[in-house]
């Protein structure tokens, strides 16, 4: 066994099966582990898909929400043992692999079509 083919089967081993199919564009709410204290929480973060990087183990989502008037966006490592749980809310239509144009935007310009014809 070469180097390659070794990263890959511990890669393999980490790799989520759970996971919902995300698009670009999709609402999500992702459940991110928090600790506090000695105690583990769920706290739940909802936004917009806008980018989208894949790559096996280090396949990640940029998720953009709009708080107290500041867009924040949160860079998410799907595989990542904080990650509890991801639900896609609703399916956007968009033409776009990646939505930095909503960054310019803001208030209603910000919104995005739903899609019907993918099931959530």
């Amino acid at each position: 066994m070469n180097a390659q083919e070794i990263i890959h089967s511990i890669e393999a081993e980490h790799i989520k099966s759970d996971l919902p199919v995300i698009y670009v564009g999709d609402t999500v709410r992702v459940g991110v582990k928090i600790k506090e204290g000695e105690k583990f929480r769920v706290q739940p973060y909802e936004g917009v898909v806008i980018a989208k990087r894949n790559g096996g183990i280090n396949e990640t989502i940029t998720v953009r929400r709009v708080f107290q008037g500041v867009g924040v966006e949160r860079v998410f490592l799907l595989h990542s043992p904080r990650i509890d749980n991801i639900k896609v809310l609703r399916r956007g239509k968009v033409r776009r692999a990646k939505l930095y144009y909503l960054r310019d935007r803001v208030g209603k310009a910000t919104r995005i079509k739903q899609r019907f014809d993918r099931a959530l």
